[in-house]
């Protein structure tokens, strides 16, 4: 049953992105800049044909090289964590944070974890454009690069905290609407208890 509905959320994932880029070929790109009197009929069969080319291109990336998948997301959860997730904590438990504390976390959380798989894992994963050895004995405190989105979210909060410290504040409307999220109207007991 474990098994089952990983296999439905990875199946119902992919069709969604397939569904997306079919989409986005055949009416965004296709039927509004290249051949805007394109029919339903052919606008269908360019869907049809770029799902395939999807699939495809999708299978060869997955095979050739073969960690390619999973490099791939462990880069894009690496980058969520580190860039995206404290700006979002911190905007909602901090009445202090503000817009130049967030930018300057979730650059230096971007920054610092983009430099850090790359340089173990090679520049976009291009084979052999790594500068060191991706072992354990190159990783600094023994940190993989596939897991080192955690610390790169805890770069984008020290930054972020340090610059919303010695920048203004937000503005009184912005920390009411802070405070109006972690303590909405209608909670009232709760909140005491």
């Amino acid at each position: 049953m474990i098994a089952a509905g990983g296999i439905a959320a990875a199946l119902s994932t992919a069709a969604g992105l397939l569904l997306a880029i079919s989409s986005a070929i055949s009416h965004d790109l296709i039927k509004t800049m290249i051949n805007p009197k394109i029919t339903e009929k052919g606008e269908m069969l360019a869907a049809r044909i770029s799902m395939g080319g999807a699939i495809l291109l999708a299978t060869y990336l997955g095979l050739n090289p073969p960690g390619f998948a999973a490099q791939t997301v462990a880069l894009a959860f690496g980058i969520a964590g580190a860039s995206l997730f404290p700006a979002l904590m911190m905007g909602i438990f901090s009445k202090r944070m503000n817009s130049s504390g967030a930018v300057a976390g979730m650059l230096a959380g971007l920054i610092c974890t983009l430099l850090y798989i790359f340089t173990y894992l090679g520049w976009f994963f291009i084979p052999d454009t790594n500068m060191l050895a991706n072992t354990a004995d190159n990783w600094i405190f023994g940190i993989s690069p596939l897991s080192f989105g955690a610390v790169g979210a805890m770069i984008n909060f020290a930054v972020a905290f340090a610059v919303s410290r010695v920048t203004a504040a937000p503005p009184q409307e912005i920390q009411d609407l802070v405070e109006s999220v972690r303590y909405p109207k209608g909670a009232g007991m709760a909140i005491d208890h």
